[in-house]
């Protein structure tokens, strides 16, 4: 296992920078949004990835994939019935893929919860919506040779794919290698699951390809009353040899210091627990 550090908790910093600090506090890798790419991250382009490739390599470190996928610009969905709307957010998902791709990621996690919200009143058509977007987006991800993780949200942020066993159908139904899932234990912890049940039920099917850590406290690893370790235990049990990345929320007292902190305690206990 390696862990990474999800860059807009630096936002602040030029990128080189929010490299060069993640490197000296231990993360061997940066999970990107595009939004602190370019604020309107339709317009990136090949060479910003390669930009970014350099930049993390000469620091050591890897792209461990892309998240917040859908937060910018504003007006996406994938539930929507507005053709129009939806041909625009599936085409920026299958152009982040490449970008992925481009940048040495192997992975993209799908989250923005604001996008995948079901019209009232139509939540089996907004459903089945989302199902298709998804499916085209697969594709491109199998060609790429990139996996389009599924990223099972609380209920305090979506109605939609709130659960790993709901994630785990719609994959397993629309049976691509280029769309996976995922665990965040935060959005899990915070509905009264068990990340470590989680871990030991859905790993086993070959489905779960990363892997965020946060308290349901909304703060990093170790800042909260979520223990880590067990987690961390049941994903050496399971042969997991992928990424764990953490993505706080809450930034006390700042963002560097909560980077920090997290490698910190991230480092000790994949020591503690080889």
């Amino acid at each position: 296992m390696q862990i990474a550090l999800c860059n807009e908790v630096l936002r602040d910093k030029p990128f080189e920078e929010q490299c060069a600090f993640a490197a000296a506090v231990g993360f061997a890798g940066l999970e990107l949004a595009p939004f602190t790419l370019k604020d309107n991250p339709e317009e990136l382009t090949a060479a910003d990835a390669h930009l970014v490739r350099a930049a993390l390599q000469a620091e050591g470190l890897a792209c461990c994939g892309l998240h917040w996928l859908l937060s910018a610009p504003d007006g996406l969905s994938i539930t929507s019935d507005d053709r129009a709307v939806r041909a625009r957010t599936i085409g920026l998902m299958k152009r982040l893929v490449e970008f992925a791709a481009e940048a040495g990621a192997a992975r993209l996690v799908h989250g923005s919860p604001g996008q995948r919200t079901l019209p009232v009143g139509d939540e089996e058509g907004g459903r089945a919506r989302a199902r298709e977007a998804f499916a085209q987006v697969a594709d491109v991800a199998r060609q790429a040779g990139v996996v389009y993780c599924v990223e099972p949200l609380s209920t305090a942020e979506t109605e939609y794919l709130t659960t790993v066993e709901e994630a785990a159908a719609l994959v397993e139904a629309i049976g691509s290698p280029g769309l996976q899932t995922m665990i965040d234990t935060s959005a899990a912890a915070r509905d009264g699951a068990d990340p470590v049940a989680l871990i030991e039920e859905f790993m086993p099917r070959g489905i779960i390809k990363h892997i965020h850590v946060n308290d349901p406290n909304r703060r990093g690893p170790g800042e909260g009353t979520l223990s880590f370790g067990p987690i961390i235990a049941a994903l050496r049990a399971q042969g997991y040899g992928g990424w764990v990345s953490a993505e706080p929320f809450v930034y006390l007292p700042d963002g560097p210091a909560c980077a920090a902190r997290a490698a910190g305690v991230l480092t000790t206990l994949l020591r503690e627990y080889p």
